[in-house]
């Protein structure tokens, strides 16, 4: 018998109508649907109110795990994607949802580099969070972000590190997506969000992914139920991928360490480096490091894993390895031996507790908007000086007139204001109330 020839069916091109309504009305889109979308995108062939309306859709809607990988896949194909396979290293990048106090991404490069594994960090704008890690970094003199695709592959390949600015040539979608979103209310959508973190993170070289999903007042994600979908999501579609993937969801209803604000943030990150700091962000960067060295297959075991990231904290190669990153992108590595020389405001006073009792809750968010306002100035420019530190937190018992923390800060004018939203961060209460878990959940 005579084999049937079976003929490709030709794609039919659907009016953006009929995608939006399909949507809304809950449909599932086809491979062929979900590539004309992305590539009417990056072409601009689809008018912008007819792609605020499908987000909207998406938004309410969602997406199934097979339509948001391959709406993944796609937005990673629309661009360039870094060939990193001439570099024998496991290859491992770290992603957080942000939240205030967060220096685990200034730290994470560096160690993994040190032990052994190469992190290719392009730094999206989807990424900052009150104080993005590229300002943080951009206060050392000389030091520069602007990379093109060779000389960040070139810079792996010599040092395993680098943080830089996305590449426009990466991801240009998810680029253009999340600029609507911003302007559209949807950029809460889980789906978007796996989407855009996966389809970036991917073309930039990693073959395996650790995300710090952030829930709490100190976060965009508000709530716990959602930041454990989240996780769950980029873990899910991340495997349907074939990449590996492991993701904390990790308590956000306080400030991260110690301090808030340029400066102080990158001194407590160089202290960090040095095995020093706060117990709650070494003890997240700890767990961070675990996971990227695990996932990389540089430490079999939990013990094995815990030991090789505490022990380049300690023996100073983590540090030596921020320091050979500062100098190959144009940094001066002795500021990183003299923290002071960026942490120098004019004025710094305490926050005085207003009664005795204990600290109940905190409301990080009260907290960057002070510092936001303290640090800038009518024409919009940030203050790298200005910041709040020794910040007492949750389950903390402080007497009357005792400081809550203290403020750095160079312009008397903006003080007052501040001060507003610094004093209302904090709840205080005669019981002392049960310390929170910083780490909630692990999803791999």
């Amino acid at each position: 018998m005579k084999k049937k020839v079976v003929v490709p069916r030709k794609f039919i091109k659907p009016s953006f109508v009929y995608l939006i309504e399909k949507k809304r009305d809950g449909g599932e889109f086809t491979e062929d649907e979900i590539r004309y979308v992305v590539d009417s995108i990056l072409d601009e062939e689809m008018p912008e109110y007819q792609l605020a309306a499908l987000a909207m859709a998406i938004y309410f809607q969602g997406m199934s795990a097979q339509e948001t990988a391959i709406f993944a896949e796609e937005m990673m194909l629309c661009g360039e994607v870094v060939d990193l396979s001439k570099i024998s290293k496991p290859k491992v990048d770290k992603y957080s949802t942000g939240g205030v106090g967060d220096k685990t991404s200034l730290v994470l490069p560096p160690l993994a580099a040190a032990c052994g594994v190469v992190m290719p960090t392009m730094v999206g704008p989807d990424e900052d969070f009150v104080i993005g890690d590229l300002e943080k970094m951009s206060i050392i003199p000389g030091f520069k972000a602007d990379f093109t695709i060779k000389d960040f592959v070139s810079q792996l390949n010599r040092i395993g590190c680098a943080m830089v600015h996305q590449a426009k040539e990466i991801a240009p979608v998810s680029t253009s997506l999340y600029n609507l979103r911003k302007n559209t209310a949807t950029i809460p959508s889980l789906q978007l969000i796996t989407g855009s973190v996966l389809s970036k993170k991917l073309a930039e070289g990693a073959e395996g992914l650790v995300v710090d999903v952030k829930w709490g007042n100190g976060s965009f994600i508000k709530d716990l139920e959602q930041a454990k979908q989240l996780a769950r999501s980029l873990t899910r579609v991340a495997r349907s991928m074939k990449r590996r993937c492991v993701a904390l969801v990790t308590d956000m209803n306080q400030p991260l360490g110690d301090t808030v604000g340029t400066g102080l943030e990158l001194a407590e990150a160089v202290a960090l480096l040095k095995g020093e700091g706060p117990e709650d962000l070494q003890d997240l960067v700890l767990k961070l490091g675990m996971e990227v060295v695990r996932l990389a297959g540089v430490a079999g075991s939990t013990l094995s894993a815990k030991q090789t990231v505490q022990r380049h904290l300690k023996d100073g190669s983590a540090l030596e390895k921020f320091k050979e990153m500062i100098a190959a992108q144009g940094g001066k590595t002795d500021f990183i031996d003299n923290p002071e020389m960026f942490t120098a405001a004019k004025y710094i006073r305490k926050l005085p507790a207003p009664k005795r009792g204990y600290v109940h809750t905190i409301n990080a968010g009260m907290i960057a908007r002070g510092v936001q306002i303290l640090a800038t100035d009518k024409k919009g420019k940030i203050d790298p000086m200005v910041g709040v530190s020794e910040i007492k937190k949750v389950g903390a018992q402080v007497k009357q007139g005792e400081p809550l923390m203290m403020i750095h800060y160079n312009d008397e004018a903006r003080l007052e204001s501040a001060l507003e939203y610094l004093r209302s961060a904090y709840r205080l209460a005669p019981k002392r109330p049960a310390t929170p878990e910083l780490i909630v959940e692990r999803v791999a």
